[in-house]
């Protein structure tokens, strides 16, 4: 008797690169397409939705292979060779062009050195990136539960979008996405003004572009977003511990806290607004903590994410 596997709840298939951009010395984008593309699809906007990238263990080599993968490919996975394995790395879909097997997914990546000055594999990546090189991804098959969709601002009525480099991808595909009448604003620390993007938004929602040169990371970021708030002559707090997988979403913690009981301080002027935030984990953490704990914002009005920590090698 004959058995036909069914297809995995999310595309998993290898891509090509179809056009490279150097947007900035801080930004490539790489445009990615292939037949699996087809089914490529999310019910509703996708916002900040998150994809997996897997790229070749070897620098030049064949992107690894998932022929035959089944419900148990990622246990599969890991117990591959490393340069078999290849590298899988997180990034946010900047955009979606094209439909059926002619669709494009955008994908902008941070092209920068680590703390000990090395770049890791998809910065490392991207910075050779051709038309031509071949990768796999993971994404959303239509029609099939992904998740990855962190902004949902429900009835919030302003809107707070804060990133270093590493969110600018995923808020600049948020901007693109809101509503026309949206209102609020949004601040994005680059490593220099020359990685300061142009990028669609709605009239209403203000775009701070900070230049970071010399500075510590994420000290202008954090001192201009007291200042929106209002409480510009707070000091800038050393955060001593720090969770570097920290993931805080109104629905979602990864402290195990349920969040669903947090309350907020009733009446002060910050009940309408949503805030989305997303970066370095000390970063985050510090303007976490100035929110929740010292402005008495309600954890069901907030999205912290910590998309890297300094100083920690990043895996998936």
């Amino acid at each position: 008797m004959t058995t036909t596997q069914q297809p995995l709840p999310m595309i998993l298939d290898e891509v090509e690169v179809v056009r490279v951009d150097r947007l900035s010395p801080a930004f490539v984008r790489a445009e990615l397409g292939g037949a699996c593309l087809a089914e490529y699809g999310v019910d509703g906007p996708s916002y900040d939705q998150r994809i997996k990238l897997v790229f070749p263990g070897v620098p030049g080599g064949p992107a690894p292979s998932f022929e035959g993968a089944d419900d148990s490919w990622y246990d599969t996975w890991l117990k591959r060779p490393a340069e078999e394995r290849g590298h899988m790395r997180t990034y946010t879909i900047r955009d979606v062009r094209g439909e059926g097997a002619d669709t494009r997914l955008v994908v902008d990546i941070v092209v920068h050195p680590d703390d000990h000055g090395e770049p890791g594999p998809g910065c490392a990546w991207a910075a050779r990136a051709a038309v031509g090189d071949r990768l796999v991804v993971i994404a959303p098959r239509r029609g099939q539960f992904y998740g990855g969709i962190e902004f949902e601002p429900g009835t919030a009525r302003r809107l707070l979008l804060v990133g270093d480099e590493t969110a600018v991808p995923a808020v600049c595909a948020i901007l693109g996405q809101l509503r026309h009448d949206a209102v609020g604003a949004a601040f994005l620390e680059v490593p220099t003004a020359a990685d300061i993007l142009t990028v669609q938004h709605p009239e209403g929602v203000e775009v701070v572009w900070l230049a970071r040169d010399e500075d510590d990371h994420g000290a202008r970021l954090h001192q201009a977003v007291l200042d929106h708030l209002g409480v510009g002559g707070a000091p800038v707090e050393e955060v001593e511990e720090v969770d570097p997988d920290l993931w805080e979403t109104p629905t979602y913690s990864s402290s195990g806290e349920d969040v669903d009981a947090a309350t907020s301080v009733v009446g002060h002027d910050l009940d309408d607004v949503y805030a989305w935030i997303a970066g370095e984990s000390a970063v985050v953490t510090g303007l976490r903590r100035v929110l929740v704990k010292d402005l008495g914002v309600d954890r069901r009005q907030v999205a912290f994410m910590g998309y890297w920590r300094r100083g920690v090698a990043m895996q998936s």
